[in-house]
């Protein structure tokens, strides 16, 4: 699910440091990620990610946040995938890591092309869009809104 937040002003006009776009992804029964773009007093934007897992005694739950800023985008982006291609690849080349996909078509809502596809795309364009964004001398600053 993702939204934008229509009630970004507080009623003074300024600016709050809320959510402007959120995504949720479940993961299991008891965590969910959440990515949120925020934005400081200076109109600068980052993003903040949250693991909220159900505690056990069902007494609420447990949430450790990160946050990441524009100029470590490309950074974290291209360490994450490095990551995860190398479990993919060199730990697990035989695991099919798309037979979970499904609990986040149902979610999301998908008709017609499914997400695993959507999915299996863009991770295959990683490496150059990763490569283009790190060969960009003009940096993040295109990125602003």
């Amino acid at each position: 699910m993702a939204y934008e937040n229509k009630n970004f002003e507080d009623n003074k006009g300024e600016s709050r440091n809320e959510s402007l776009y959120s995504k949720r992804i479940k993961a299991g029964k008891r965590r969910t990620y959440f990515f949120d773009v925020r934005a400081t007093r200076g109109s600068d934007y980052f993003i903040t990610i949250t693991e909220s897992k159900k505690r056990f005694d069902d007494n609420g739950y447990d949430r450790h946040k990160m946050f990441l800023y524009k100029e470590d985008f490309n950074k974290f982006l291209a360490g994450l995938v490095d990551t995860i291609n190398y479990v993919k690849t060199d730990l697990m080349p035989d695991f099919d890591f798309d037979a979970f996909n499904h609990d986040q078509e149902n979610e999301e809502g998908a008709v017609g092309v499914g997400t695993s596809e959507i999915r299996t795309e863009v991770v295959a364009e990683m490496p150059s869009v990763i490569a283009a964004a790190a060969d960009d001398s003009s940096g993040v600053e295109e990125w602003k809104m």
